[in-house]
């Protein structure tokens, strides 16, 4: 039996990676079999080409942090999520397809096309079942996520395209996306999320 893809998304700092923990861990309190990602890294060569997109040393175009994001995401494909597909396992990913939709599509202005395409390439179709989108105002967002890396640097008006960018695919997508309020505890963020997946997938 396949297994379940469930990924987090959203601007920096709207805490894709504690709900991500906290899901991960109540599933595996009832005893499903959960596998946790983050993209991109995942893999040796994904964490690798991680390091270089995060590293503030550097300045990437926009062309060439589309490929990088597209590279990692390929590895991570077909080395680690679809093995835990066909295992069977519920696979839980920080980030997957749509960031690069929102990030270097609807974010650094690419074409939506050529996005698209490449991760088409990228994904080798590998959709996922739902994608959890935290959904925060920007400033909140990035007050806590300290701006630290490459990525967190961009400027306000950047960030605001991201999450525009995050909603008009929600917009698109309204069966696969669940549009999740953010703000709050985060015990009580993962509560809504809960009462979402657990009503699609039957969960107890």
């Amino acid at each position: 039996m396949r297994g379940r893809l469930i990924t987090f998304e959203g601007i920096d700092g709207c805490g894709k990676s504690t709900q991500l923990h906290l899901l991960a861990q109540r599933l595996q309190g009832l005893g499903f079999p959960v596998r946790c990602f983050r993209e991109p890294g995942g893999t040796e060569l994904s964490e690798r080409i991680r390091a270089l997109l995060l590293d503030a040393a550097y300045e990437i175009v926009a062309e060439a942090e589309l490929l990088l994001f597209a590279a990692a995401r390929a590895q991570l494909v077909r080395v680690q999520l679809q093995p835990a597909l066909r295992r069977g396992e519920i696979v839980l990913c920080d980030r997957f397809a749509d960031s690069t939709t929102a990030y270097q599509g609807y974010g650094r202005g690419l074409p939506l096309e050529l996005v698209q395409a490449c991760n088409r390439l990228a994904t080798d179709g590998l959709q996922p079942d739902v994608t959890v989108l935290l959904e925060l105002p920007v400033a909140l967002a990035l007050q806590r996520s300290g701006r630290g890396d490459r990525m967190e640097q961009g400027a306000l008006e950047f960030f605001e395209r991201v999450r525009e960018g995050y909603l008009e695919l929600a917009r698109q997508e309204p069966e696969r996306i669940l549009v999740i309020d953010a703000q709050g505890s985060p015990e009580a963020v993962h509560e809504r999320i809960w009462r979402e997946l657990r009503a699609r997938f039957g969960w107890e």
